[in-house]
């Protein structure tokens, strides 16, 4: 079994019904929202101003999410360039169900967001 990282996540949220698929297991299009606005936070803490997202470079669903699984989303910086930032993100579940106390990786991402003024337009970091 693993354990959480020991940073704090930067989201966390409960998977719930209207969240999943026929199958019982949560949308891939979901997760893939709540790991943009984590990495966005990341993102908009390092760069203190307005970022929108340009690009997903990586996206790996390593397990499914069940209804009632606390999401945890942990982020941080790979990498900053002149306008963008790319932002790791990691994503792990805790299980309430028959494996209460169940942790384990469920995602990995990278998202790339660019920096920009009031105008919309891309600006240095």
């Amino acid at each position: 079994m693993q354990k959480l990282p020991a940073e704090h996540a930067i989201l966390r949220i409960v998977a719930r019904p209207t969240d999943v698929n026929a199958d019982g297991d949560v949308f891939g299009g979901w997760l893939m929202s709540q790991v943009d606005i984590a990495g966005s936070i990341v993102a908009t803490r390092h760069v203190k101003g307005h970022v929108v997202t340009v690009a997903v470079t990586n996206f790996r669903f390593i397990r499914p999410i069940l209804v009632s699984d606390i999401v945890s989303l942990y982020g941080s910086v790979k990498q900053v360039g002149t306008t963008s930032i790319t932002i790791e993100i990691t994503v792990y579940i805790e299980r309430k169900s028959d494996d209460y106390g169940f942790i384990d990786k469920v995602a990995e991402a990278e998202f790339v967001y660019v920096h920009i003024d009031q105008q919309g337009k891309p600006v240095p970091i």
